[in-house]
């Protein structure tokens, strides 16, 4: 698989843009920009982020506590200097409940370490969520190798009516999860259990 291509095929997928801090080895606050990230679990509250293996992020966060700061559409300038271009104005740290987060964001994940797994050239964090906070700002986005804004709503009601409709509730007490194989036998008219085949 040509690796230019499937980069250009990946960025394709739009998606929000986080920056993961942590502490560094000296104790200093620390942050990498990462675009793979992703909501796991609700129960228990895990996400999952990929970073590069040789990324200096990747050797802090080893069994360690880090936050995933969910950047906002007016933090381009934060986005591109954990990306490796120095911002010319500081950055806004502030104290989190498991790792240094950063002010101004659209939202933050506070994480302990749940597990480490191979992702090949990248390294899958899994953390447990602490703590998570939503604020009134817009996020950023990445889509086709740029930085992009949320703009109007494709549909008014996308989910509703749909088994993950948000507002009603992923997975209410109405949904059924006895497997497949535990279930009786369907009964078709003129025809006997015997007959019926899963």
């Amino acid at each position: 698989m040509d690796p230019k291509t499937l980069r250009t095929t990946f960025g394709r997928f739009a998606t929000g843009v986080t920056v993961i801090t942590c502490r560094s080895s000296d104790g200093e606050p620390h942050g990498a920009t990462v675009t793979a990230f992703m909501p796991v679990s609700l129960d228990p509250p895990l996400i999952t982020v990929a970073l590069t293996r040789t990324s200096r992020a990747c050797t802090y966060l080893d069994d360690a506590p880090f936050a995933v700061n969910v950047l906002a559409a007016d933090q381009i300038d934060v986005a591109m200097n954990f990306a490796g271009r120095p911002s010319t104005a500081p950055i806004r740290w502030a104290p989190g409940p498991t790792a240094p987060i950063l002010a101004g964001t659209a939202a933050t994940l506070s994480c302990r370490p749940y597990r480490t797994d191979d992702g090949g050239d990248h390294l899958l964090f899994l953390g447990e969520v602490v703590s998570a906070e939503t604020t009134a700002h817009p996020p950023l986005l990445f889509a086709d190798s740029t930085f992009v804004e949320v703009g109007r709503p494709a549909a008014e009601a996308v989910w509703a009516g749909s088994f993950d409709d948000p507002h009603s509730g992923w997975f209410d007490a109405a949904c059924d999860f006895t497997p497949i194989s535990a279930r009786p036998a369907p009964h078709v008219a003129g025809v006997g259990p015997a007959d019926v085949r899963p």
